[in-house]
């Protein structure tokens, strides 16, 4: 049952989005940790792009009304840390495709090219 349940929540973090980087959070790898039990008890450990960012807060709350939306959750629990940084290598590869189609660029080679310097 948890692994059905987690499947779900997946695709409902899909739908939640850095409203700054069009990519989902799940694709973006802003979720570090998603734990789900047999009784329906979801924990997150999330990031954001940045520390700094001005509606954190906000995003947190979406991450949350998402997974409460799902049929079978009982409770939510959802922590954000910035350790470690986020960084565009915890991209998956969807959401590599998608910054690239919106931006013309890979953003990991990018990345991995700018850290090398």
């Amino acid at each position: 049952m948890a692994s059905e349940l987690r499947a779900k929540i997946v695709e409902a973090l899909k739908n939640v989005y850095d409203p700054e980087i069009p990519v989902n959070v799940w694709d973006l790898g802003l979720i570090y940790e998603l734990n789900v039990d047999d009784t329906g008890e979801v924990y997150v450990l999330m990031t954001l792009t940045a520390p700094a960012c001005p509606i954190a807060q906000s995003i947190v709350s979406y991450v949350e009304d998402a997974i409460r939306s799902v049929e079978g959750v009982k409770d939510v629990k959802v922590e954000l840390t910035f350790d470690p940084p986020w960084n565009p290598k915890r991209m998956t590869q969807e959401g590599r495709e998608a910054f690239k189609a919106l931006y013309g660029y890979d953003i990991v080679e990018f990345w991995e090219r700018t850290q090398s310097q």
